[in-house]
């Protein structure tokens, strides 16, 4: 995405990105605007619709992660759950009963005795036995990663609806300054 044009018809000039993502800027003076930019109406009105079009496209892939994380973090807490029952059981003697999927709408009863350790999915085909304290710690650390990614996201997301709001509101503002110049060129000729 291309810098941002005019920065001294910016509202906020002290923020030009977050995280990659461009700023806008809010256009005050449509024609100081277009002079700095050294754009003509259709140009700054094609580079302006692009703007948008990036914008979307990043959001896309910011909803798209969000949702993600939003999925990771039950299962994450599930795992934890788990692991805090496992713990809870040992030594008492009795066996933990347990449903588990095996496979997408496969699942598979089992009867789980005291255990020290727990195997944990860590994502391409890879599985590691840890002891259940570390576990508990790893997957502590997870979730707490997740939560602060997913604060991030929320943030960035909110960063870019308010872009995207400046971006709509300048091009209503250069397409309406248009208009009104156009008619005020049209009454000058008829006169």
């Amino acid at each position: 995405m291309a810098a941002s044009t005019s920065s001294s018809s910016a509202s906020l000039p002290s923020v030009t990105e977050r995280r990659g993502i461009p700023a806008a800027s809010f256009v005050e003076d449509v024609e100081t605007y277009l002079q700095q930019s050294g754009l003509d109406v259709n140009s700054s009105l094609s580079f302006l619709q692009e703007r948008l079009q990036q914008y979307r496209i990043v959001e896309m892939k910011l909803l798209a992660q969000q949702r993600d994380l939003q999925a990771k973090i039950p299962d994450i807490e599930k795992c934890l759950d788990i692991v805090a029952t496992l713990q809870a059981k040992k030594g008492t003697g009795e066996a933990l009963i347990a449903d588990f999927e095996v496979s997408e709408g496969i699942y598979s009863r089992a009867r789980i005795e005291d255990t020290d350790s727990v195997c944990l999915w860590l994502g391409a085909n890879v599985m590691l036995e840890y002891s259940c304290e570390e576990a508990k710690a790893l997957l502590q650390k997870n979730l707490e990663n997740a939560k602060a990614s997913l604060e991030v996201l929320v943030a960035d997301l909110q960063f870019l609806r308010d872009q995207v709001t400046i971006t709509q509101v300048t091009t209503a503002r250069v397409y309406n300054w248009d208009v009104h110049q156009r008619r005020i060129r049209q009454a000058a000729m008829e006169t």
